[in-house]
Formats: C-alpha cells, structure tokens, sequence
C-alpha cells in the first residue's frame, strides 16, 4: 500500500455529515478573538482541506497544540470563514474543487483588510513550476505533504513569530521575472514574502544536503577502513553470504506461513463460484485475501491490505490473519460458540470496531490496513459487508454493467474508538462481486498514470460473459499489461465470487 485509496478520496465520496460534524468540532473551540487565543499558548487557524479524513487529522494536531481551528471544504468555504472573523493564520491544500488554494491565497492578499495574513499552502506537489505559482499568489510558506505535524507547527510559529507589518505587505511588491525550465515568468512579490517562502522551500533541500554531507563522510571513513582491512573484508563478505543464505530460508518460511492465509486453489463453496488471483510486489507482501464457510448458512470472504511492504507488514498481516479465522476459537473475532451450542456469526461491523480497538498504530510502529469484510447468506443472497478505509466493492449484475458501491470509513488501527457501519446489498442469482486491494485501480504505468476504476470496470463488463475465473484472470493481466516494464509497484489481490443459489 502506498497511499491508501481512503487518503484520496473523491469529494463525491465524502458525506455532508461528515463535514457537519468537523465544523461542529471547530465551533466547540472558544470563539473569542485572536488575541484571546494567543493569550493562552493557541492561536486561530483557518485550513481549507477537501479532504475530510485529513482535515480532521491536521485539526486534532493543531487542536492538541492548543490553537483553535476552523475549517472549510474548498477555498471559496474557507475564505468566508476568514472573513467572518479575522484569524491569526491560514493553512490551506493547493488542489481543491470550487476555489484552489492558489486562488483561496491570492483573494486573501488582495484583499487590504486581510493581506497581511499568514499562509501556508500544503500540497503533494513538488515542481518548482508550483512553487512559482505559490509565490505569484502571495503565500509565505509551502510545505510538501506528507509532512510531520511539528514540522508544520514550526513553520506556524515561525511566520507568527515575524509577521507583516501593514504599511509594508503590499509596498515593496515588485513585479519579477523569473525564468525556469526555460520558461518565464513574471510574479509579484514582495521582499520578505519571497525569503519567507525561498526559506520554507530549500529547508528540506539544506537539511537533505547535511545528510548527505554526513553519509559521505561515514562513506569516505568506511572506504579507508576497507581499503586497510582488506582481509577483514573477505571474512565479512563470507559472514554476510551466510546471514543472505539464512535470510532466503526465513523468507521463504515466512512466504508459506503467509500463504496460510489464502484460499485454497481448488476452493468449493456451496451456491457460489470462486476465482482469486494474488501477486505480492515483494517476496513477502502485506495484502491477503481469503473466503470459507462461517456455518451452514454463511460464506466469510474478505480482502486485508497492510500499509508498507516488507517484514513489519507481513508480520501485522499474519496477526491480523490469526482473528480473521472462521474455527471457534478464544481469538476468532468471526465466530462464537452460542449458549445453545450453535456457532454465532459475528456482524461485519462488530468484526470491524473490535479489529480497530485490538490493533492501534502506535502498538505497531505506526502500521495500519484496509479491509473489506463481507458476510453472504447463501440461500436469500444478502451480502452484509463493511469497509475499513478500502477501496469499493464492485457488483456486475447478470446482464447488467458493473456498479461501484464506495465507503468511506477510517482504516483499521490509525484512529481509535470508531463505530463501523454495516451495508447491505441484495444479489440475484448469476450476480457476481469483486474485491481487491488498491493495487488494482491504483497500478501505474510508465508515466506514472494509474490504471483507473474505468479500465477497471471496462474489464469487468467486457468479460461478463465469461466464466469467473476467465474474468479475474483477465484483470489481473490488464493490470500487469499496464504496469509494463517493471509490473506492480504494489501487491495485487482479488477475490470474485458469483452467487448461484
């Protein structure tokens, strides 16, 4: 996983409860003035972020430094915030719909009353082209996501800490002309206006550059030490032979341990039909995917996909694996032995909320995963599922076009005490359903492009009339086919399943 399909939702995507309640979040901060804030450590801050989940990220970090924060969707929301009640300090995303905050910044510093308004833009941006445009909009600082929280609490300190005075914010404006990548610009800016945003810019550079300054002198020692110690050298490279030779084996251990995890190959479930296909990136992948019967009566199926690749995901991915297991057991969040005897099934929301309240970043170096966990009562067709941050479950109707059924909720262990909400879909018979792990829409090609949920789709309807394991085959290879010539920067993992009562 790199960044997970929750971190990008699209704006359709996102609830108007959801944004309600944020701003209800803000207006619980005391509404007193600026002044009053400063008086007590905070400050008032306005962000403009359309991204819900992570405006409600940067506003608990600013909220827990003591500042009061206000939020708006888009620019244009956030700008009516600012002149509702003059903040002390603006924070605002570059790429928003309505009003960019480009935009956002230029209203705010040609407008008298507000131009000498701290702004920071945040954006995943990183051409200098960007920065340009920043400059020309009248920003005094840009900061590049993802970004530490301090890092950014810094950088608020630092503009508050030498504002604008009034009669010089627009004064020494000039017009510039800068040419880069051999294009010109012309841009209006004042003096401390460009050396507040040249600091924030080259910050990162100057610091990377002290690493390397460091790494070449560790580089220059080691090489002295090799060059007289050349014999000390053959007997660590045979040592380190050995330790690569004892890796493989762990490796390969660890590979089976995770293909405990899936399906069998020959899978059999009563009523349905089966097909997966599952390509971890690395020898050792954080994505899994797995579907048994939980009774009689009910067919578990799930797809997990563990933030990072490597080790650390492998090993959270197996324990997570341990709970997800249909036998009766003191550790199966699915199942439970009945006072009567019987098994009880869990509801997919319970499965949910407790994996949220066993696994909690912080207790895993900062790990966290997805999850799409569905429950499908085999004799009506009713699928109850619930989604932890992961991309959409798709339905292709016998007959019909694939239909994206998308959740937003927060991913497993990154925030605690969530409540997860448990949806439901009625199949007819023939219906097929397809899970997968971000690898999939997310797969980029030589450009960098991602594949899409349209090609996704496109596959999906083009081999509808095809059998279910032709049809996941043939995503697979569409995603493989786009990723040509290095293949999947990430794992890939599907789970179809066709109901035929």
């Amino acid at each position: 996983m790199r960044l997970p399909a929750w971190q990008r939702l699209k704006p359709e995507h996102r609830t108007h409860s959801g944004k309600t309640a944020m701003n209800s979040d803000a207006s619980a901060q005391p509404t007193a003035s600026a002044g009053s804030a400063a008086a007590g450590g905070g400050v008032d801050v306005v962000i403009a972020e359309d991204s819900r989940i992570q405006a409600k990220m940067l506003q608990r970090r600013l909220t827990e430094a003591g500042h009061t924060v206000r939020w708006g969707e888009t620019g244009a929301e956030a700008l009516a915030l600012v002149r509702e009640r003059r903040p002390d300090i603006i924070v605002s995303d570059i790429e928003m719909p309505v009003m960019t905050g480009y935009e956002f910044c230029k209203a705010v510093k040609t407008d008298p009353a507000l131009k000498t308004l701290p702004f920071i833009l945040l954006s995943t941006l990183a051409d200098p082209i960007d920065i340009i445009r920043g400059l020309d909009a009248g920003a005094d600082n840009y900061v590049t996501k993802p970004y530490e929280a301090d890092f950014l609490l810094g950088r608020i300190q630092s503009l508050l800490a030498s504002p604008l005075e009034e009669d010089s914010a627009g004064a020494e404006a000039a017009m510039l002309e800068v040419t880069l990548a051999g294009q010109q610009f012309r841009v209006k800016a004042g003096r401390q206006q460009v050396l507040n945003l040249l600091v924030s810019t080259f910050e990162n550079a100057v610091a990377k550059n002290q690493e390397l300054v460091v790494a070449n002198q560790d580089l220059s020692v080691a090489r002295d030490n090799l060059q007289r110690t050349n014999s000390e050298l053959t007997d660590l490279n045979e040592q380190i032979s050995r330790n690569n030779a004892q890796m493989v084996r762990d490796l390969e251990a660890a590979a089976k341990v995770q293909q405990s995890l899936l399906p069998a190959q020959d899978v059999t479930i009563p009523a349905t039909q089966v097909a997966w296909r599952y390509v971890p990136c690395h020898s050792l992948a954080g994505d899994f995917l797995n579907i048994f019967m939980l009774d009689e009566e009910h067919v578990g199926l799930f797809v997990v996909d563990v933030s990072g690749h490597g080790v650390p995901s492998s090993l959270m991915a197996v324990t997570v694996g341990r709970f997800l297991t249909p036998k009766v057991s003191d550790q199966s969040l699915l199942v439970r032995q009945g006072a009567d005897g019987r098994i009880a099934v869990a509801r997919p929301a319970e499965v949910a909320t407790q994996l949220n309240r066993l696994f909690q970043a912080d207790e895993f170096s900062g790990l966290y995963f997805t999850i799409l966990y569905g429950v499908l009562h085999m004799p009506t067709g009713r699928l109850d599922y619930v989604s932890g941050g992961h991309p959409a479950l798709v339905r292709v109707p016998a007959g019909g076009t694939p239909e994206f059924h998308p959740v937003e909720g927060f991913p497993i262990a990154f925030v605690p005490d969530v409540d997860y909400e448990q949806h439901s879909l009625q199949l007819s018979p023939g219906d097929r359903i397809y899970l997968y792990s971000d690898g999939v829409p997310e797969a980029m090609d030589k450009d960098r492009q991602q594949l899409g949920d349209e090609a996704l789709a496109g596959v999906l309807a083009a081999t509808r009339s095809q059998s279910l394991d032709e049809s996941v085959k043939a995503l697979l290879q569409r995603v493989e086919d786009w990723c040509q010539p290095i293949g999947p920067l990430d794992d890939v993992s599907i789970l179809g399943v066709e109901w035929r009562p």
